[in-house]
């Protein structure tokens, strides 16, 4: 038999070199970044903005499952609960200042929102982004799988955040969905940062969709609708109509300062898109919002639509943020044959001007409103423009 002898001091030397190359190794998943990284490395920061019941938690995996996306849902969240007595207006600096850091993969400012020790299911719906389901992030699942919300919640909380950190910097896009924001204003730092090239894709859905979808998850929007509102003292009955015309105003000024002179910061950044045509014209509309953050259709990802999209179910009241198999389109028809007309008036009422900009008809009857051939959106090319992206100095317009 063979054997070897090795010197103490070669003893030491393999030791030390192990040692260095686990530091080094540490040091390339948790090291900030410098201020110019995200230039530097052409990572592509997308802002999904929408309000909620408006299918933006649907449209989030859509991202979310792409290999090339760090997702994460909401994370202005820690800022409403953390500070519930305040108003919307009052709080919208807090939260821009959030997804500022989240988007630089810096996710130590949820130290002033988190409670010790700071685990990764500290994070609003964490298990829903299939970054942190697979490596570095966690072993689950390789990161061109559809991740599995269940085994994500089983198998892959961890302590502290770096990980988290480190995922985030691997990855090409990273993309966070917000419902918290009523005007692009305060976005507007954002789109100067040089580190930062950001995107927004602005999702609206016909208010009288949202209504119904809002009366399924009452209890899950209390907190919520009293931050919108200012904390104002509200009847009762009259919160989720007063609720919903601020969303509404909120899709007019932001569709507006996006699309008519929009300053030059702005211009290539913005893409509206209707729940309604996406569910309608699923892969066509999923595409093109792909072309304009630049990445790829995958045949997974294709595959994973339909089946989404083709499903059986309804939909359940008590899971606000559950994505189901279910036939989308009929989903979106749902208000029509279950909403009462009463209510259907009154929506139309307090949000006509934004029905009317965004190609939403009003219906006159209870029975034009249950006539289900009878089109009640005006097509997209009569009224919808965005500007896309261009290379060029001057931006383009075109017809999205």
């Amino acid at each position: 038999m063979l054997r070897w002898r090795v010197s103490k001091p070669t003893v030491l030397s393999l030791v030390l070199i192990q040692a260095a190359a686990v530091v080094l190794l540490y040091g390339w998943f948790i090291r900030p970044p410098s201020p110019n990284t995200a230039a530097s490395e052409g990572k592509v920061h997308v802002l999904l903005l929408s309000s909620w019941r408006s299918g933006s938690s649907f449209l989030g995996q859509v991202f979310n499952q792409h290999p090339d996306v760090f997702y994460l849902m909401e994370p202005g969240w820690h800022v409403w609960t953390s500070m519930q007595q305040a108003g919307a207006r009052s709080l919208r600096m807090a939260v821009r200042d959030m997804i500022r850091s989240v988007f630089q993969c810096d996710m130590s400012v949820m130290d002033a929102y988190m409670p010790q020790p700071r685990n990764v299911s500290n994070l609003f719906m964490w298990s829903h982004s299939r970054a942190l389901c697979s490596p570095p992030a966690c072993f689950l699942m390789a990161r061109d799988e559809i991740s599995k919300e269940q085994d994500c919640k089983l198998h892959c909380d961890s302590q502290g955040l770096k990980l988290t950190e480190a995922a985030c910097r691997t990855y090409s896009h990273v993309v966070l969905k917000e419902v918290r924001f009523f005007e692009l204003e305060s976005l507007y730092p954002l789109l100067r940062d040089p580190s930062l090239d950001l995107r927004i894709i602005h999702l609206v859905r016909d208010p009288r969709a949202v209504l119904r979808s809002r009366e399924q998850s009452v209890k899950a929007l209390v907190k919520d609708n009293a931050i919108v509102l200012e904390q104002a003292n509200v009847p009762e009955k009259d919160k989720s109509y007063q609720v919903l015309q601020e969303v509404c105003r909120s899709h007019v000024r932001i569709y507006e300062t996006a699309t008519l002179k929009p300053p030059d910061f702005l211009r290539g950044r913005y893409k509206m898109v209707r729940y309604e045509d996406l569910v309608r014209n699923t892969l066509a509309e999923i595409e093109a919002m792909y072309e304009f953050v630049g990445l790829e259709m995958t045949e997974g990802l294709q595959e994973w639509i339909y089946r989404i999209t083709h499903g059986k179910g309804k939909g359940t009241k008590k899971e606000a943020f559950k994505i189901t198999s279910r036939n989308a389109e009929d989903v979106s028809l749902a208000w029509r044959t279950t909403l009462p007309f009463e209510k259907v008036q009154r929506i139309q009422e307090v949000c006509k001007g934004a029905m009317t900009l965004l190609g939403y008809k009003t219906v006159d009857s209870e029975k034009e409103q249950k006539l289900l051939d009878l089109d009640v959106m005006t097509p997209r090319e009569r009224y919808q423009f965005s500007w896309l992206p261009s290379k060029s100095t001057t931006a383009k317009v075109s017809k999205a």
